[in-house]
């Protein structure tokens, strides 16, 4: 095994063969100058055109590239984490294979870590090519976090950030299956700073994650770091009771004076009403119920088909 280079560069990609040797350019010119020397992580999760056959040609002509095919779509999250287990670096940076997150940052990033830092995330201040609706969520979405959790979760801030070795090995030794790896890392402490940049358009393709995927990434976030879902459950109970009674006094009051309608009965509004708590209630406790399902049962993270460069065989797939 050779020598472990300073910085390991961890980018999960799926179906991003318009993208990958850009990227591969881009990293070689922006990194090369900043460090003694790098390894270049690329996993494939899962893609369905020819982005692996693209991670292994990089491989066979560069010995700084290495590839990671898992055994199928895993996910975005899973795919960092596959990427952070194979770090050899001193340090690792996350970034995506979609150019939006670019290498010219990473120097910066280095910097902040040889200053001392641990943890030094990458802040969006200007958002490039993405619509209004999607800035405006991202914003109120990353502030409801950092209000219902116990902790300074940095706001418009994504994956792409530099770990330091303390936090990489914390990051390894936490073995939950829902993973919001900004969150976590959050969660892990150590001295964090940011450095603000603009976020680029995508270079090619289209975004992997649509609104669907979003609103899940955003629930794995919630609900690994916040009880308050389990809380409106309880108050949305209390609530409904309120409304129940005023129900009751408001029909009391009308029987007494002979002016209620025959139509006039709020019996079936507040069963309605409250069986809508109660369902609300059960799913949140169903959704928390189904995490600890997941941990209880154990099974690994992920599994690789194939593995390219350094010590592993580059060979190219068959076409």
């Amino acid at each position: 095994m050779t020598d472990a280079p300073e910085l390991s560069l961890v980018v999960p990609a799926f179906n991003e063969e318009e993208s990958i040797d850009v990227l591969y350019r881009k990293l070689d010119e922006c990194v090369t100058p900043a460090v003694e020397s790098f390894e270049l992580i690329l996993i494939d999760d899962g893609s369905r055109d020819e982005t692996w056959t693209m991670i292994c040609r990089l491989s066979a002509s560069d010995s700084r590239v290495r590839g990671i095919r898992l055994a199928r779509n895993f996910g975005h999250q899973i795919a960092i984490s596959a990427g952070i287990d194979a770090v050899r670096g001193q340090a690792a940076v996350i970034l995506d294979a979609d150019l939006q997150d670019p290498p010219e940052v990473i120097p910066e990033l280095v910097e902040k870590w040889r200053e001392g830092y641990q943890v030094v995330y990458a802040q969006r201040g200007v958002r490039e090519g993405e619509t209004w609706f999607k800035k405006v969520s991202a914003a109120a979405w990353y502030r409801l976090l950092r209000k219902m959790t116990n902790m300074d979760v940095p706001v418009d801030t994504g994956d792409f950030r530099l770990l330091g070795p303390q936090a990489l090995e914390a990051l390894r030794a936490i073995p939950e299956k829902n993973r919001y790896i900004r969150g976590l890392v959050t969660w892990l402490g150590f001295p964090q700073c940011a450095v603000v940049f603009r976020r680029k358009p995508r270079h090619a393709g289209v975004t992997k994650y649509p609104l669907k995927r979003l609103l899940g990434l955003a629930w794995d976030g919630m609900a690994s770091f916040s009880y308050v879902p389990l809380r409106v459950a309880t108050w949305s109970g209390l609530v409904a009771v309120g409304l129940a009674l005023a129900y009751g006094v408001l029909l009391l009051g009308l029987q007494l004076l002979a002016s209620a309608p025959e139509w006039f009965s709020p019996v079936l509004a507040v069963v309605l009403f409250m069986g809508g708590v109660q369902l609300i209630a059960v799913g949140i406790l169903g959704e928390y119920l189904g995490r600890i399902y997941d941990e209880v049962k154990d099974r690994p993270l992920y599994f690789i088909r194939e593995r390219v460069g350094s010590e592993e065989t580059s060979v190219l797939p068959p076409t």
